[in-house]
């Protein structure tokens, strides 16, 4: 599973809007970032574990939640149930910083994209 592909999934997921971009001026230069999946309370970045760039999604996070005025969340996606020293940094220092953590399994991502179809035909006609 790629990161996009988690993230996709998971913004459905949690009713967010997935790669929302946000421009922010500095100076004479306007620029934008973009956020993994923007709720309607939280900025939220998914890390893939295992990756140096897991380092980046606590960063993106936090500087993301001051451009939007929410608060800042990072996804950290497990591909193997093993807690790698990527994974465990970002989540110890997000947590002592009061930023929102949390894990999920890529194979329950898997599983809930794959069942989607089920779901929405059990799902209530409005």
């Amino acid at each position: 599973m790629t990161e996009a592909q988690a993230i996709a999934i998971l913004c459905a997921m949690l009713g967010g809007e997935p790669e929302h971009r946000v421009s922010y001026g500095l100076d004479a230069v306007t620029t934008y970032v973009r956020v993994d999946c923007i709720t309607d309370t939280h900025a939220i970045e998914i890390g893939m574990d295992h990756t140096r760039g897991a380092y980046d999604s606590l960063h993106q996070a936090t500087f993301n939640a001051l451009l939007t005025n929410r608060e800042p969340m990072v996804i950290m996606i497990d591909t193997d149930n093993i807690e790698s020293q990527y994974e465990y940094q970002v989540e110890a220092t997000a947590r002592a910083h009061g930023v929102d953590y949390a894990v999920w399994g890529e194979q329950f991502l898997r599983r809930w994209q794959m069942t989607a179809p089920f779901r929405a035909r059990l799902a209530p006609a409005s």
